[in-house]
């Protein structure tokens, strides 16, 4: 199997793992459940609270659930939701363009020009799936800290949450996005920006015909040294 097939298939395989990884963040969106608690009441029964960064929700024993917006960006008062807000877009986004790149720079689709160029429209498509994913794992690693911080504080009076299903299925996705993006980052990168130069027929006659001439060229120091030593015998 030829190195271009390896790569081809590499390719391949890291297409599917970073696509899928952006599914997976796109996906936390509209999870409601970022975060949880439960708590018993003798009238209420028990009731859930759940979270994400859009609302905040609440669900008793009976099946009501209560939901209520998070007010506008402008006027929370948190800027740690309007951050993990803004990374988890960006890294959407990168991915997106990303996937575009890749597309069109891989080996098995032949959209783009020569083999250089393809390799660094791959290379920068791997870029953008590394750094979208280095985004989404600070906003989800930020979050789930966060949590977990409140949570084992014993000075903290509010009521106390745990990581939802919506943080980690982010940290799967954003752990796809750039283990994906990496491995395309090296193996394009070393084939768009430190390619071998393949030697043309023009340059390799011209170089047979350069030491054919170099080898007939008299060797006159020799000769000469010969004849000098040769006078010198006969004296």
């Amino acid at each position: 199997m030829s190195y271009r097939t390896v790569v081809m298939y590499v390719e391949i395989s890291c297409f599917v793992v970073c696509v899928s990884g952006w599914i997976l963040v796109c996906s936390t969106l509209p999870i409601d459940i970022w975060t949880w608690s439960e708590l018993d009441s003798v009238v209420l029964g028990t009731s859930h609270y759940f979270s994400n960064l859009w609302k905040d929700c609440v669900s008793d024993s009976t099946g009501v659930t209560d939901c209520k917006d998070i007010p506008s960006l402008l006027f929370y008062p948190q800027w740690d939701i309007r951050m993990c807000r803004t990374l988890i877009i960006i890294s959407i986004i990168l991915a997106f363009f990303g996937s575009v790149l890749v597309l069109v720079g891989m080996k098995c689709t032949k959209i783009g020009g020569s083999e250089i160029v393809n390799a660094r429209l791959t290379f920068a498509g791997g870029m953008n799936y590394l750094i979208g994913g280095m985004c989404s794992m600070i906003a989800f690693s930020y979050y789930g800290n966060k949590l977990r911080a409140e949570f084992q504080d014993p000075n903290y009076k509010a009521q106390k949450f745990e990581i939802g299903v919506g943080v980690f299925i982010g940290w799967g996705g954003s752990s796809l996005l750039v283990v994906g993006g990496l491995i395309y980052s090296i193996f394009a990168g070393r084939d768009g920006f430190h390619s071998r130069v393949v030697p043309t027929k023009k340059s390799i006659q011209l170089l047979a015909h350069t030491e054919i001439s170099e080898s007939r060229k008299p060797r006159t120091t020799s000769g000469t040294f010969r004849m000098d030593f040769i006078s010198t015998a006969d004296i």
